[in-house]
């Protein structure tokens, strides 16, 4: 049964960025994807061939100051997903959010190779810990639902693999951030940037460092910006759908 509604909901979450999603009394998500849109969205790209494993997925939308404003799951529970997934996808929401600008897009899979030891972006992956009593605040019921404990709240953390993608207005505003976690970092970003075209309205990208010039996952052994490969039909994927290059 909750296969057809989220079917059902899939037309409601492919709406243009003027649909509105509330954390707080300060209408701080005001124009960002809510809980049902980023469902539906995540729910259709989970469905596609990404070169994963074909889990259930967690995803999560934070704004430009990195309050979480939705965070849902593909599965029937929240057991479904890698329940350590839930705060790793906010922890790429918040990390594409903070490290992209107004003329700058950068993914979390554009990272990995600059924070290892020896690159320029070294020791970026401990800055901007987690704050704990936020991520993990119960009740566990009320993970990945319109009441998340994180809804609203500043999460922080920094992850460094695919799956965080910033979120771009029609008019090249950055608004603020998705994370998605639950399969290989591969699969992540692939189903990542599905969510993301799915969601109308937030792809409109400044460049990138990414080998088609945005923020897409590059496999190019000889680039800084450079993410290991999982396997090679997430690279042809990637290529496929435009998320990425060998």
């Amino acid at each position: 049964m909750k296969r057809v509604l989220k079917l059902v909901l899939t037309g409601a979450a492919f709406l243009s960025a003027s649909a509105v999603a509330t954390a707080g009394s300060d209408n701080s998500c005001k124009n960002l994807p809510n809980h049902d849109q980023l469902q539906a969205a995540l729910f259709s790209a989970r469905g596609e061939a990404n070169g994963g494993f074909s889990l259930d997925m967690w995803g999560t939308v934070v704004n430009r100051d990195g309050i979480v404003c939705a965070v849902a799951f593909t599965g029937d529970n929240r057991g479904d997903q890698w329940p350590g997934s839930r705060v790793i996808s906010a922890q790429k929401a918040n990390t594409a959010n903070a490290f992209s600008l107004p003329n700058l897009a950068l993914s979390t899979a554009n990272l990995y190779t600059a924070v290892q030891p020896g690159g320029s972006l070294y020791g970026l992956q401990h800055s901007n810990p987690v704050d704990t009593t936020a991520a993990y605040k119960g009740p566990s019921a009320k993970y990945g639902q319109t009441n998340d404990p994180m809804v609203g709240k500043k999460i922080g953390g920094v992850n460094v693999f695919g799956g965080g993608l910033a979120l771009y207005s029609a008019s090249g505003v950055i608004v603020g951030a998705l994370g998605v976690s639950g399969d290989s970092s591969c699969a992540d970003h692939n189903i990542a940037w599905r969510t993301r075209n799915n969601l109308a309205g937030f792809n409109f990208l400044p460049p990138g460092v990414g080998p088609d010039g945005h923020d897409g996952i590059d496999y190019d052994l000889t680039s800084v910006w450079r993410h290991p490969v999982c396997a090679p039909t997430a690279v042809t994927i990637a290529k496929a759908i435009g998320a990425g290059s060998d």
